[in-house]
């Protein structure tokens, strides 16, 4: 028996915020993760669902196949204060009934939200507002939760052993929320909330306008960096970030990080060339530059002359994007970010 897992995803911190909000209007809460799943599966491990005491909800465990009886459970350990864990799966009557017939099976925890809980997941917000790498914990027996972030436990009474301290940094690294057994075998869930993913797209060109839309849709916080005023415009990329300084410049400014993508798209050595160069020096998990195999052979000769390393080098993904046939910008673009995609996932 496999435990999948679940990549980070930003649709579940809007949720805690749900829950969190409800509770301070005096609304009996309760709130529902997926903890486990095996096979096909609509919705990852540390999905959430929040139930409010009236049947309202936001967030989804299954895709709409459960969510009915998980609410119906859900409103119960609200009046009485409890917790519980819903199993479904193909030989599991309820799920066929409720349309979980994608053949696979899924754990769903459900605990009360009390005032005490909702304190404890204000501070995994207030964690994850300041940009650390935060964790909420939850003990299956007793529903209770606390919050890791910054390397400890900062909301909450649980410890966790060493086992689980190590555990718990490896989920980190996979960006996966999982289980955490320690030493005795007692189990603790971590839904892992990592830092948000970052993209740093340089030349506001017409890909440029496909890449960012489609990155910011994926979860990622986006910014355009081009210094001519005429290509990075808000009517040209509305609601994304525009950066009009130096590429060099900007990139030193935003410091990317092992969650941050680094993608050239300007075609213009001095504008690309530059920002190459302080990308090689940050641990950005991604680099990648638009160009045929022409012009980069062209970009490898420059970079060698400034004396780059092979090594640098070989970190660029070059011509950009996965091999696909991709003809117009929108589907370089999707390349692009399948490319993108592709090194962060895989990686884990």
């Amino acid at each position: 028996m496999s435990l999948p897992t679940e990549t980070e995803t930003a649709a579940s911190a809007p949720i805690i915020e749900k829950a969190v909000s409800w509770r301070a209007a005096n609304h009996g809460v309760a709130l529902a993760t997926v903890v486990r799943t095996w096979g096909s599966s609509p919705c990852p491990v540390g999905s959430h669902l929040a139930i409010r005491d009236d049947g309202a909800f936001e967030g989804s465990v299954s895709g709409g196949c459960i969510e009915g009886e998980v609410v119906t459970e859900a409103l119960a350990c609200i009046r009485d204060g409890a917790c519980k864990t819903l199993d479904f799966g193909i030989a599991n009557e309820d799920a066929w009934r409720v349309g979980l017939a994608c053949g696979g099976k899924v754990s769903v925890f459900v605990t009360a939200v009390d005032d005490d809980q909702a304190t404890i997941l204000a501070n995994l917000e207030a964690a994850r507002d300041a940009g650390q790498a935060a964790a909420l914990l939850t003990d299956p027996e007793t529903g209770r939760h606390a919050v890791w972030a910054d390397g400890a436990i900062i909301a909450g009474g649980t410890r966790l052993t060493t086992t689980q301290t190590e555990a718990l940094a490896s989920r980190f690294a996979a960006d996966r929320s999982g289980m955490l057994e320690d030493d005795d075998g007692a189990p603790m869930f971590a839904r892992v909330y990592n830092p948000h993913l970052r993209m740093l797209i340089v030349g506001a060109v017409h890909i440029a306008q496909a890449l960012a839309e489609m990155a910011a849709r994926t979860g990622y916080d986006v910014t355009v960096i081009d210094p001519r005023d005429t290509w990075s415009t808000p009517e040209r990329f509305p609601g994304i970030k525009l950066d009009r300084r130096w590429p060099s410049t900007a990139l030193e400014d935003l410091a990317p990080d092992s969650r941050t993508a680094v993608v050239t798209l300007s075609h213009d050595p001095k504008l690309d060339d530059p920002a190459l160069h302080a990308a090689f020096a940050s641990p950005a998990f991604y680099i990648g530059s638009l160009g045929s195999k022409k012009t980069h052979a062209a970009r490898l000769h420059r970079l060698r002359e400034a004396g780059i390393s092979e090594e640098q080098i070989g970190r660029i993904h070059a011509p950009v994007g996965l091999d696909i046939g991709a003809q117009n910008p929108a589907e370089i673009a999707l390349s692009a970010l399948a490319q993108i995609t592709q090194a962060l996932r895989k990686a884990a």
